[in-house]
């Protein structure tokens, strides 16, 4: 039984509020801290865990629910895990194809075999802005970077990032398909998991 009917998402990104609601379900309505404020915190950490952590704690606070933070990104071998937790702002803030274009430029001379990453998602729940014993999960998708854009789906590095065991580009799987094979939804199902769901 889910401990709460509904929480905040720490994000001001309707695709991920999408995605979460999908794999959540029915049984706790998902809202996003934009409907409760419009400023951002600052991501001081340097892991994708504590980043999670101090967007969990700034939602919980301003809206006064349970919150969930996802922080994920791409971490690629070749470029010692960058983009990292720098991933949504790795072209400076100019958009998804500005990131993918840097991306592609970066890697312009790396070989095939050199060109694994793993998209990471780091999920931190916490029950109220104090909680000093957050739920943390932590789900990885291996793939590699292909040479160039492929598919129409999804979001941020999807068209660039090679799903091996699909045979495609993230960006070519339906949604459906995405949500049971991607690095939140590893992090997803360990969540349900601790909260009962599963």
């Amino acid at each position: 039984m889910m401990p709460f009917p509904e929480l905040v998402l720490a994000s001001h990104n309707p695709g991920k509020l999408k995605e979460l609601q999908a794999m959540l379900g029915d049984a706790v309505r998902v809202r996003s801290v934009a409907e409760f404020s419009s400023h951002e915190p600052e991501e001081t950490g340097l892991s994708f865990i504590e980043n999670a952590i101090l967007k969990a704690r700034h939602a919980a606070r301003v809206s006064g629910l349970p919150a969930l933070a996802d922080d994920s990104g791409l971490a690629v071998d070749a470029l010692g895990g960058a983009p990292g937790i720098y991933s949504a702002r790795y072209a400076d803030g100019r958009g998804d194809a500005a990131n993918n274009a840097k991306l592609l430029e970066a890697l312009k001379d790396v070989p095939d075999a050199e060109r694994g990453a793993q998209f990471v998602c780091a999920l931190a729940l916490l029950r109220h802005a104090e909680d000093p014993l957050p739920i943390l999960c932590e789900g990885l998708w291996h793939g590699r970077i292909l040479h160039a854009p492929r598919g129409e789906h999804g979001f941020g590095y999807d068209p660039l990032f090679w799903v091996p065991e699909a045979n495609c580009s993230s960006a070519e799987l339906p949604p459906a398909e995405k949500n049971r094979l991607s690095h939140r939804a590893r992090a997803m199902a360990q969540l349900r998991q601790r909260l009962g769901l599963a």
